[in-house]
């Protein structure tokens, strides 16, 4: 998962992608998400994997 795919799945247009960046800092700030070490070490191309992967 990543912010723009999140922002796609749920229909919202690029002028949210704050507001989609604080749902993922507060998901991953409460352990139910991780970040995938194997991708790119940005954070502006970041992507993330839940927690038990």
């Amino acid at each position: 998962m990543s912010n723009q795919s999140l922002r796609e799945r749920f229909k919202l247009p690029e002028s949210k992608t704050a507001t989609v960046s604080l749902v993922i800092g507060a998901t991953k700030d409460a352990g139910l998400i991780k970040a995938d070490e194997s991708d790119s070490l940005s954070t502006r191309y970041a992507r993330y994997l839940p927690f038990w992967a």
